[in-house]
């Protein structure tokens, strides 16, 4: 009996052997040198990924997945959102990793809600991090279902901006072996015995005007993990503030220039950690 492809898919995803392919691709276009992604300049295309989920202990929770035209096998990499949840930003980011050759799952650790000011979004942010198993939980999830696709290699990143840094950080201490984390002016630790559990290079990207975490405390986080013997790419930018690579077009004159150097950073992290 002859069955065609998205029956097979159909099948094997209902005795839990793969992951449903995506119908959802990008085209591959990586970003020159001189240039940043259109996702953070806000001069993003309209989006060409797809809802999806991932975690089955919570059917609330509905990522957001974009993923390179092509055979692969493709690195992976899980986005972790800001304070404010998965919102339309970060969607367009995970498409611009697809772009570079990523197959890019942003997480949604909101339950599928997204915060509409500050006080809205503070309480998302208390409420989850309350609750740190949970969120591990979902990250887990979120890597298990990405090494689980046939078009990934196995290698994943966990990369988060403010909120999501510090989660991404705290993934790192204490989720599933990954392969890379890349910290976006997170909340930070700087206890050398739990630093000792990550076994991957760290990258990370600050700002000397964040109020939030202040240099001393980026500072004291590099020393840990050099005392740890854990290689890293952490750099703070001067005359910037926080959000400044997510949200370049805030204050493109003055975040351009970092924004830039920082992208070129990660993209030849993830090329060392993930290969592309």
């Amino acid at each position: 009996m002859k069955i065609d492809r998205l029956s097979l898919a159909v099948l094997l995803l209902a005795f839990g052997f793969v992951a449903l392919p995506s119908n959802a691709e990008i085209t591959m276009n990586a970003t020159a040198d001189d240039a940043l992604p259109a996702a953070i300049v806000g001069e993003a295309p309209e989006l060409a990924g797809e809802a999806v989920s991932y975690f089955s202990a919570n059917a609330k929770s509905q990522g957001y997945l974009a993923i390179p035209r092509g055979d692969g096998p493709f690195g992976a990499v899980i986005l972790v959102h800001e304070w404010n949840g998965l919102v339309q930003r970060v969607k367009e980011t995970a498409d611009a990793f697809a772009a570079e050759g990523y197959v890019a799952l942003a997480a949604d650790l909101y339950s599928g809600r997204t915060g509409a000011n500050p006080t809205e979004n503070m309480a998302l942010v208390r409420e989850t991090l309350a609750n740190p198993e949970a969120i591990i939980a979902n990250l887990n999830a979120a890597a298990s279902y990405l090494r689980g696709r046939s078009d990934t290699s196995g290698k994943v990143a966990a990369i988060g901006w403010c909120y999501g840094g510090g989660v991404a950080l705290s993934f790192a201490l204490g989720g599933e072996h990954h392969d890379a984390t890349a910290i976006f002016y997170g909340r930070l630790l700087g206890d050398p015995e739990q630093m000792s559990q990550i076994n991957h290079e760290v990258y990370g990207t600050f700002a000397r005007n964040d109020q939030g975490i202040p240099v001393e405390s980026v500072n004291a986080f590099v020393a840990t993990l050099r005392d740890a013997g854990i290689k890293n790419d952490v750099h703070i930018y001067d005359e910037i503030s926080h959000g400044f690579w997510l949200h370049v077009d805030r204050n493109p004159a003055t975040n351009t220039g970092p924004a830039l150097d920082a992208w070129q950073r990660l993209k030849a992290y993830l090329g060392r950690t993930l290969g592309g």
